[in-house]
Formats: structure tokens, sequence, C-alpha cells
């Protein structure tokens, strides 16, 4: 009951970060945009079966980060978006900016959906696979093969960040990334696995391996056509821990990290052509050359 009323404990710590990441995809899918108000807090709470206590816990966390802005009887607003910057926007992209969603969602309406993601953790990637689940079950989309590759920091790889500030022999944080990191490629494995065993995609094909970088951007690649890249940028902000401690981190910013978009054309030396094929090419040899299983070993 204590975990239920005041979010601490592992199970309030769960809950704590399923509200969070909620939240954060619906801010930089568009479904939260920019100046924006979110819902009350007592509708938040009703929504995703938790106290009110782990809705202001969620909200604490989205304000330090920088993407709302709370002040007490207004509610919180949404004061930060990620941004996509596009050269090759189309007309179902225009209306509110370029995000992420409606990208994935075009990728996943081929025939053979290919993506080819290098990231920190996989949360963000997470959240939009289930969303595309959920429309394939609606026979809004047939897909009759998806692959998805997705390269991993290795383990045990000594990582700058996230880190308690001052103090980088502390490896709770360490474990904490690990334990977000195998929580959502688990449910990422399971959610496309569970569309093959129930028939609605033929064939699904999820590799996971991990690469001795850390990774400085993250980039997806969408069916060998399209990229998405962009830097983490380093920042320093509160955490509070499943323990109820609160420390200062360096942290980076995934969901909220400016993205840019370039697409492949008919003209192999445009500028979007040769970055396509450059970061394919990247993508290709960490993969074939350090990439590792998760026993560590280079496949």
């Amino acid at each position: 009951m204590y975990e239920r009323q005041h979010g601490t404990g592992e199970g309030g710590g769960r809950e704590f970060q399923r509200v969070t990441d909620a939240l954060r995809t619906r801010m930089t899918d568009g479904r939260y945009p920019l100046r924006s108000f979110l819902p009350s807090q007592r509708d938040l709470a009703e929504e995703f079966g938790v106290s009110r206590g782990t809705v202001q816990r969620a909200l604490r966390e989205l304000a330090d980060e920088g993407w709302i802005e709370s002040r007490q009887g207004s509610g919180s607003r949404v004061v930060k978006a990620q941004r996509i910057q596009s050269s090759a926007a189309k007309a179902t992209r225009l209306r509110g900016g370029v995000t992420l969603g409606p990208l994935i969602s075009e990728a996943f309406e081929q025939p053979e959906v290919a993506l080819d993601v290098y990231t920190l953790t996989s949360e963000s990637l997470d959240a939009h696979i289930r969303l595309q689940a959920e429309r394939i079950r609606g026979g809004f989309i047939a897909p009759q093969h998806i692959g998805l590759r997705m390269l991993l920091p290795g383990r045990d790889l000594p990582l700058p960040y996230p880190r308690v500030k001052g103090n980088p022999g502390d490896m709770r944080l360490r474990q904490r990334l690990n334990a977000i990191t195998d929580r959502h490629t688990d449910s990422l494995r399971g959610v496309l696995e569970e569309l093959r065993t129930e028939k609605l995609v033929p064939s699904v094909d999820v590799q996971i391996r991990h690469a001795p970088l850390t990774p400085a951007f993250k980039l997806y690649v969408l069916n060998d056509a399209e990229v998405l890249h962009g830097p983490y940028e380093v920042v320093e902000r509160q955490l509070l821990l499943d323990t109820g401690e609160e420390v200062t981190a360096l942290d980076v910013l995934g969901l909220g990290a400016t993205l840019t978009h370039h697409v492949q054309d008919a003209d192999p030396n445009s500028s979007g052509s040769v970055f396509v094929t450059s970061m394919r090419a990247w993508f290709s040899s960490v993969w074939e050359l350090l990439g590792a299983g998760p026993g560590g070993r280079v496949r």
C-alpha cells in the first residue's frame, strides 16, 4: 500500500516510469503539441490507473528535463517538443510540423518494413512500435515482413552518461540504464513476435547487438531510403531513484534531441542520397564488424 500511495519501491518505480515514458512519447509524436496543456493530474491518474503521487513524480521528472512548465493552479504546459528538420516533408507531415510518429507510421505502411536503429536505449522505439502493432491489429496496415536490427552500447562498457555527477564510481545510474534497456528490448521482441504468432505478420526478424561504442547520436534508417539522425545533448539534471534518493546526474536528451531527416532520391549525388548511403554503410560496418550478441561475443 505504501508503494501505491507514494510511488516508491520497485512497483512504484515501474509505474512512475510507465507514466513518464508515455507522456514523453505523446509530446514527441504531437498528441500534446508545443504550448498545449497536459490533462489534469486527476485525469492522468485515472487514465493510467496510478496514484496522484505517481503522476506528480512523473510531472516533476518532465519539468526537470525541461519538457513542461508547471504552475500552481494553471496545470502543466508543454514547453519543449522533439524537433525534426526535414528538407523533404510530405503533405501528411506538414500539419503541426514533422514528428517521429508519422515517419515510423509511413515506414510500416510498406509491405516490407526494415528498421536499422542505433541508440542508447530502446524506450522511444518501443512506444512507436506498440502504436504500429495497434494499427496492424486494427486492420489499418498489413506489412508482410518486419525486420529490426538494433545496435546498443555494450552492457559493461564504461559510459560517460548517465552517471552521478562527481562520483564516476557510482554504478546505480548504469544499472538503471541497463534495466530500462532490458525492459524495452524485451517489450519490443514480445510485441513483434506476438504479431507473428497471431499470424498478423507472416515474417518477423528482430536482432539486437551490442557495440563497444558510446552513442553520441541517435540513428534510424527506415526502409533503406530515409534516415533520422541527431546528436545526444548532455545535460545536468536531478534524478529521483526508486529508493527515493535524489541525485545530480549527467544525462542526455534522447526523445528531446533534434533530429535531421534525410531522404534518398533519384539523384545519387544529392545531399539526401549521399547522407542515406553513408549512414547505411556506417551502420552495416559496425553491425558486422563490431556488433556482439548478448554474451559479448562479436559475430
